[in-house]
């Protein structure tokens, strides 16, 4: 999803399809010595030679007949190993490797190197988050780089305009909902194809919901209906096959609730009744036995009726919470059924009763996005801390931006 400017391909002129490149980059972070930074899972890699040491492969390469298949990638080292070094690669070069040749490109386009890369555990997480009406940035945090040619979201549904939206990373596919009188949007963007498409909707749709995602599978529960009624329902969507499927109901019913994935198990956390009571239980999913399981006080103090839902996210299997009310992070005790104060939230991640600031896991890491509050747009800050064992947080702001301050959709993508 990147131009590396390294590479000896030119970047594409602004009428050429952005899925050449996948994401324009601003600039590529360099090591102090000048040399690029590795690929996160591969650090001992070398990196790919310069310009003119790179050999350049055509769709009819002829330079060697005997080696030629119109069906190969590099022909002389077979599809198979091409494959194999194509993984060692970060996923932001892939933008530039589409456009060796039209194999290459299909290969990309396919999702077959992300099926692999989800077989031999390879993930990098990238941040989506939207701080203007239609608008999506995304941030690597492995390489420092912005990607900024995500294309906006179609302007004719005025459910992503005007009213409050929704969104999940999943697989490939950046999924965003929305509700229309009568009937709920959902708008996928791919990075195979760095375009917007309509998703597939629900069996029982709905909003304000609690949602979180694992590989190329994610639950959803919860939430507000067509009917203006709070629902109990759950349902488990599968990216590879785009389908919903209706898991169990919950016990008990609630919207603006989160959810999180946690020691294999789907978890609710927080949200409000169809009365606006506050609901201090959790309840958990065991994807094993099909069964949930009530928790009680779980999420006691983490939200509040006109505040947003918990925010909340999973760390090597450790749940953490952001306490906006008193700027404060906490860690969830399984043992106790309780919450410890770690300490503080970064200075400047204002937010409106939690609403406008995002707090999600990246890999190993907490990522906190927001911006101080000021009228007419202002800055937005990307805040970054690797929790360690119980020690305070130590927040690193990692990336700044020009932007609308107030964070109102966030999803981390991993593949």
């Amino acid at each position: 999803m990147s131009e590396d400017e390294s590479y000896p391909f030119s970047k594409p002129s602004p009428s050429e399809h952005p899925l050449d490149d996948q994401a324009e980059l601003e600039e590529e972070p360099t090591e102090r010595d000048g040399k690029r930074k590795r690929s996160p899972q591969h650090p001992n890699t070398p990196d790919i030679q310069e310009d003119n040491a790179r050999p350049q492969y055509s769709d009819h390469q002829d330079t060697d007949a005997e080696y030629y298949d119109p069906t190969g990638l590099i022909t002389p080292l077979g599809r198979e190993l091409t494959i194999d070094c194509l993984l060692c690669l970060s996923r932001s070069d892939y933008g530039s490797i589409a456009r060796l040749s039209r194999n290459f490109r299909d290969l990309i386009r396919s999702g077959e190197l992300y099926r692999l890369r989800r077989q031999s555990g390879i993930t990098e997480y990238w941040v989506y988050f939207s701080c203007n009406v239609l608008e999506w940035e995304a941030y690597d945090p492995y390489r420092g780089r912005w990607i900024t040619s995500i294309p906006k979201m179609p302007p004719n549904f005025e459910c992503f305009v005007l009213a409050d939206k929704e969104s999940l990373a999943v697989g490939t596919e950046l999924l965003v909902f929305g509700i229309e009188v009568g009937s709920h949007i959902v708008l996928r963007y791919s990075i195979l194809t760095n375009s917007w498409s309509a998703g597939v909707g629900m069996n029982s749709p709905r909003c304000l919901f609690g949602s979180a995602s694992i590989g190329e599978k994610a639950i959803v529960a919860g939430g507000f209906g067509v009917q203006k009624t709070v629902l109990n329902s759950a349902e488990l969507y599968d990216s590879d096959k785009q389908t919903w499927t209706s898991l169990p109901n919950m016990n008990k019913a609630r919207k603006m609730c989160s959810g999180v994935f946690m020691d294999n198990k789907f978890y609710v956390i927080g949200g409000v009744t169809g009365t606006n009571e506050v609901l201090t239980c959790g309840e958990e999913y065991d994807l094993e036995t099909g069964n949930w399981r009530v928790i009680p006080n779980m999420s006691a103090g983490l939200n509040v009726p006109a505040g947003a839902p918990p925010l909340v996210a999973v760390v090597k299997n450790e749940l953490y919470a952001a306490d906006y009310a008193e700027n404060e992070v906490r860690k969830y005790d399984k043992r106790n059924n309780a919450w410890i104060t770690l300490g503080k939230l970064p200075p400047r991640s204002a937010s409106v009763n939690g609403w406008g600031l995002a707090f999600r896991a990246c890999g190993e890491r907490l990522i906190v996005i927001g911006g101080p509050r000021a009228s007419g747009g202002g800055m937005i800050e990307l805040n970054s801390w690797v929790p360690n064992e119980g020690g305070p947080p130590e927040w690193e702001m990692v990336a700044s931006r020009h932007s609308g301050n107030f964070v109102f959709n966030c999803a981390v993508m991993g593949c």
